[in-house]
């Protein structure tokens, strides 16, 4: 297991070493510890878990081309021998973490894969999450703040399309507290938005000169 595990670290650290989206291997890192907390304390499967964890964006729409992200990931699960359950737990979970305007509550089967959904979810939130807002929204043009340019619903629209970095609070952010799986990430989901609310406030407190 060990040796699967260090292999895969090795071949995320390759897909994600130039991002400069806030979807760095930094921020892998940081899943993959949270998600290994929420796991033992949830009685999940550690190695899923990590598995789930070290993948969890190399086949996100938003950052890759996905048709040949799974297929790398086919050959990447061949070079290692991964056997066949654990290959499917893994895809099913990299399948449905992403939150897609809401599109994919609930469709998670496994422990594992609600547990690192909250791990995921959670470095979307308070102070790590202000700062990946922004660091996203530079990568991919968008403007700090705009006014006149109301939130998207993203149910009906995607990540592509433009809107800005103080949008994405209320777009996304902000409803992933209700959405979290387990006691520990609704514990840790309420503070940091609480978080994010206050920091919210005072930027269009001072936005507007005050």
């Amino acid at each position: 297991m060990e040796r699967i595990i260090q292999a895969t670290e090795m071949y995320v650290k390759n897909i994600h070493s130039q991002d400069s989206s806030g979807h760095d291997f930094s921020h892998i890192e940081r899943v993959r510890a949270m998600a290994i907390t929420i796991a033992k304390e949830e009685q999940a499967d550690l190695f899923i878990v990590e598995m789930a964890a070290l993948l969890h964006d190399t086949v996100d729409e938003k950052l890759v081309d996905t048709a040949s992200a799974w297929q790398n990931l086919e050959n990447f699960f061949d070079s290692v021998q991964l056997g066949a359950e654990q290959r499917e737990t893994v895809k099913h979970i990299l399948k449905y973490i992403s939150f897609k305007g809401g599109a994919n509550k609930g469709k998670l089967k496994s422990l594992e894969g609600r547990v690192v959904q909250d791990a995921d979810r959670l470095d979307a939130l308070g102070a790590i999450g202000i700062a990946r807002t922004f660091m996203y929204a530079g990568a991919f043009g968008d403007v700090m703040y705009d006014p006149d340019i109301e939130p998207r619903n993203l149910a009906e629209t995607n990540y592509r399309d433009k809107s800005t970095a103080i949008n994405h609070f209320d777009e996304k952010l902000f409803k992933l507290e209700d959405l979290m799986n387990t006691k520990t990430g609704r514990r840790l989901a309420e503070e940091r938005t609480q978080y994010m609310k206050e920091f919210v406030a005072r930027f269009k407190h001072e936005w507007h000169g005050k």
